[in-house]
């Protein structure tokens, strides 16, 4: 998890800024962090409410952009199935883009791993994204009052998400699921798909992924690391 604070903590600090910067409260800076724990989407929050939006709107604007953890957890799923309600709920609430690109990297490596093992490394991961990112939302509205109204902070987001993919990308599978589901995503969103956008590009781009033969000679795969 170390590397992937490097992106996560100004992410964090952004997250705690930004409805400072908007006159939304530290309250709503820190109950997001902790009820919501999503960045991407705590920010779409944020900009419903700062543009005067209900709550209702902010709510599925949240939501929606989170559609992308039931990719996530449908993928987790196999892999923690033996374990109990209780335990995949609490992975249910820490997953993340971060912990989910870990965790399912980690499996790859060693599919032998027993169930117990693999939810403790799921969890763990999880819940040490969870104590930086709430430090730093506390940073963030710490430093909020002293950003000028025009800084734009919400550039750091882009930047996050690119620290996450770059490591990803070691195989044809990977370039392939990458582009497709980044084009797809683009076109989406112009079409004026919203928040739902990065949901469809996700689909596209894993259908296009695993339509690719992994097996193929001229695959771009690398040695794995530990």
């Amino acid at each position: 998890m170390l590397p992937l604070l490097v992106g996560v903590i100004p992410f964090g600090i952004v997250a705690g800024a930004v409805p400072i910067k908007d006159h939304l409260g530290a309250g709503a800076a820190i109950g997001a962090s902790t009820i919501v724990f999503a960045g991407a989407s705590q920010l779409a929050l944020f900009d419903a409410l700062n543009h005067g939006g209900s709550a209702l709107v902010a709510a599925v604007a949240a939501w929606t952009i989170n559609a992308r953890l039931l990719l996530y957890s449908a993928s987790l799923a196999p892999h923690l199935a033996d374990e109990p309600l209780r335990k995949r709920l609490l992975v249910g609430y820490l997953l993340t883009d971060q912990a989910y690109a870990a965790a399912i990297g980690r499996y790859a490596l060693d599919p032998d791993l027993d169930s117990e093992w693999r939810w403790r490394y799921v969890v763990g991961g999880g819940f040490m994204l969870w104590a930086s990112w709430q430090l730093s939302t506390i940073a963030g509205v710490l430093v909020g009052t002293s950003l000028p109204a025009d800084a734009p902070v919400e550039d750091i987001v882009p930047l996050v998400f690119l620290v996450l993919l770059v490591p990803m990308l070691k195989t044809k599978p990977a370039w392939t699921a990458c582009i497709v589901g980044g084009v797809v995503a683009l076109v989406a969103a112009d079409l004026g798909a919203g928040g739902l956008a990065t949901l469809i590009g996700g689909l596209a781009g894993g259908t296009a992924g695993a339509l690719v033969d992994s097996d193929d000679p001229h695959d771009l795969r690398m040695v794995d690391e530990p």
